[in-house]
């Protein structure tokens, strides 16, 4: 074992020691914890992680390394990444290597050897907290080193004042995807996951990706056929132009789905408010109703707000589509007139379930309906 200590400091006080691993570098953020058994490498290049310090419940991450093929982003996103322990030899056939290695490379540290349960517990009982990581050197912290990392904490910038999307999004980015003759889908890209893109090219769409700041106006210049808002890191009330980009496309009767914070922007088109929930749903087995039809979804969920049901979503058309069976919060909206609809978790799963894959036939559905009544 190394010589050299790691210790992740809470604005509560609290503080963690463990070992070091992934980048010997410094980190400041929010921590959250995800109960997914699998998927870390999907979890890690998750855009929506973008500020964060991620603690994985399971007990042993790493077994089976890292591959291209896990991929949702080109790069991991997360601010740190916290377990219980590292599996030293991984062992997969489509392994490319190991997760320490891949942090290192990528400049994001992480932390083993902590008590994840303890740390998951405190997370549950007093929500997300501000958190600092920090780095010993050889030979480990010295007497005193400690004392000061909590007053670091209570220091860092809170989640819903960074401007995060802009950090994740390829600004004004235009990105083809695909030369088939399908529908064209445009995703407007607010830290938009690999797989949104492959579940839409699996159903035959051309699928454009554009920067998070690209008004209605060039938006419906495009003569897109549909357009996915999608999921992304951070407080949806920072991003009033993105929100007002939604209520121009609403109202231009186009196909629009939303998922995660897409959801959340449309919720905030409609005239809803959106509020922070106490500790996030992160992870991927998260029970989900769909109301008309009582069916339940086990989801893939990342999120840390919800939109609030009530009569000015009411009043904008919109009814509430799916529910939360863990804590009745908002999982889906649908407008009851126009080809628009979002949900709150991730039908694309990467890394959870791919249940709710039929969100995107949906859409599908919409789309050629939309050229019946067009021609």
């Amino acid at each position: 074992m190394s010589e050299r200590e790691a210790a992740l400091a809470l604005e509560d006080g609290s503080v963690y020691v463990g070992q070091p691993f992934g980048a010997d570098l410094d980190a400041d953020g929010e921590v959250v914890f995800n109960t997914a058994m699998t998927g870390y490498q999907e979890i890690c290049t998750d855009a929506s992680y973008r500020g964060q310090l991620v603690v994985l419940t399971h007990p042993q991450i790493g077994n089976y390394g890292v591959s291209e093929s896990a991929q949702e982003a080109e790069r991991p996103w997360l601010a740190a990444l916290l377990v219980r322990e590292l599996a030293e030899r991984p062992n997969h056939w489509d392994s490319q290597g190991s997760l320490d290695i891949y942090l290192r490379r990528w400049g994001v540290p992480g932390l083993q050897g902590i008590d994840t349960r303890s740390l998951t517990r405190r997370l549950r009982s007093r929500g997300a907290l501000r958190a600092v990581l920090r780095q010993s050197g050889t030979g480990g912290f010295r007497s005193g080193q400690l004392a000061g990392l909590a007053a670091e904490a209570a220091r860092v910038t809170p989640l819903s004042e960074k401007a995060l999307v802009a950090e994740v999004s390829r600004r004004g980015h235009s990105d083809e995807q695909g030369l088939e003759a399908g529908p064209r889908v445009l995703v407007v890209d607010y830290g938009y996951k690999a797989n949104i893109v492959r579940s839409l090219r699996a159903r035959g769409a051309r699928v454009e990706i554009v920067g998070w700041d690209l008004g209605a106006d060039a938006i419906l210049a495009a003569e897109p056929d549909a357009v996915v808002l999608s999921n992304g890191p951070g407080d949806p009330a920072q991003l009033r132009e993105a929100v007002e980009t939604a209520r121009r496309l609403i109202a231009s009767e186009l196909p629009i789905m939303g998922i995660c914070l897409g959801h959340q922007i449309l919720g905030q088109a409609a005239g809803a408010t959106t509020r922070r929930l106490p500790f996030g749903h992160h992870g991927g087995n998260h029970p989900v109703q769909e109301l008309a039809t009582g069916r339940v979804a086990i989801t893939s969920q990342n999120h840390e707000f919800e939109v609030e049901a009530g009569p000015a979503l009411e009043a904008g058309g919109f009814d509430v589509s799916h529910l939360s069976l863990n804590d009745g919060s908002v999982e889906g909206l649908r407008h009851r007139e126009l080809p628009v609809f979002s949900v709150q978790f991730h039908p694309e799963g990467c890394p959870g379930p791919r249940d709710s894959q039929p969100q995107f036939d949906r859409l599908f559905q919409l789309i050629q309906a939309r050229a019946d009544t067009h021609g």
